[in-house]
């Protein structure tokens, strides 16, 4: 088991977190958002986060802190002037991925930067395959994944449950200079079986599961109920030797060992990691931010 810290970003930083908030540099803006694991004190004092954030977003509720659910509601305050949204930039080998960015409603603005390890992992897989390899990225939301496989390459599905996030994506696809990506608004359960009825066959296999969501047809998502059947198709969708997978979870009970678990009871590697992710804040805290798995069959 692996710890990587996400790195090479030039147009993002974790400044401080702490008192189950997180306050972050994206471009020119600063923002503090809630981040449920970061129990511990800030190490910078409350009105320097408020001298530097341009703005703050609070939940309404404080139940479960879903990767992404629309139940999950809550509104932002102003502190400087900034505009709605606004575009980034990742440096992916050659290609300068870009990211457009809104301040939502349920505080998500469209990047999660320490996904960035795995965009590196992704391109690096797809050239290796080759040029045309089939990608599928199930629960894609704004295509940060699909972006990288597709300038390494891939022949990319894109599989999402809300029409408005393809949408966000697309807008992604075309600020970075790219085409052809085929965007499906399915619940990606229902769309894994067609799959796997019709006998496609994918190079690569990339999963970002909530811990709770809805299909476009309010289609029910537990993680818990639904991870193991939701592998055991992945698996046979999986096209064989050189093929790939990725595999990301955000739900707080879940360790890399459970999906570690669950992934060998399908499949067998010839390279594997699993393990967490972390952002290092300016202040020396190191944040953590979800579980990931990497293979190779």
């Amino acid at each position: 088991m692996i710890i990587l810290k996400a790195e090479g970003w030039k147009d993002y930083e974790l400044i401080d977190c702490g008192g189950f908030e997180k306050m972050e540099r994206f471009g020119k803006y600063i923002l503090i958002r809630p981040e449920p694991q970061a129990i511990w004190n800030k190490r910078l004092p409350e009105e320097d986060w408020l001298k530097m954030a341009n703005a703050r977003y609070v939940r309404e509720k404080q139940k479960k802190a879903y990767r992404f659910a629309d139940e999950e509601n809550g509104g932002w305050t102003f502190f400087k002037k900034m505009p709605e949204n606004w575009t980034i930039t990742y440096q992916l080998g050659d290609v300068l991925l870009n990211f457009k960015l809104n301040l939502t409603t349920f505080g998500h603005i469209g990047v999660f930067p320490e996904q960035a390890e795995n965009w590196k992992y992704i391109a690096e897989n797809v050239k290796k395959a080759g040029v045309g390899c089939k990608v599928l990225n199930l629960f894609a939301y704004t295509g940060g994944a699909s972006l990288a496989a597709k300038a390494a390459g891939a022949d990319v599905t894109h599989v999402d449950a809300v029409k408005n996030v393809i949408t966000w994506a697309r807008e992604n696809m075309e600020l970075t200079g790219l085409k052809d990506i085929r965007w499906l608004v399915e619940d990606a359960l229902k769309f894994v079986k067609r799959e796997v009825n019709r006998g496609k066959k994918y190079q690569g296999i990339i999963l970002d599961p909530p811990a709770y969501g809805r299909g476009p047809a309010g289609e029910k998502w537990v993680l818990e109920e639904n991870f193991n059947e939701l592998m055991s198709l992945c698996a046979q969708l999986l096209a064989g030797k050189d093929s790939f997978l990725v595999l990301n979870l955000y739900s707080l009970g879940f360790s890399s060992l459970i999906g570690n678990n669950v992934v060998e009871s399908y499949l067998t590697a010839s390279e594997k990691e699993y393990g967490e992710f972390y952002l290092l804040s300016q202040t020396g805290i190191q944040l953590p931010l979800g579980t990931f798995l990497r293979l190779k069959v």
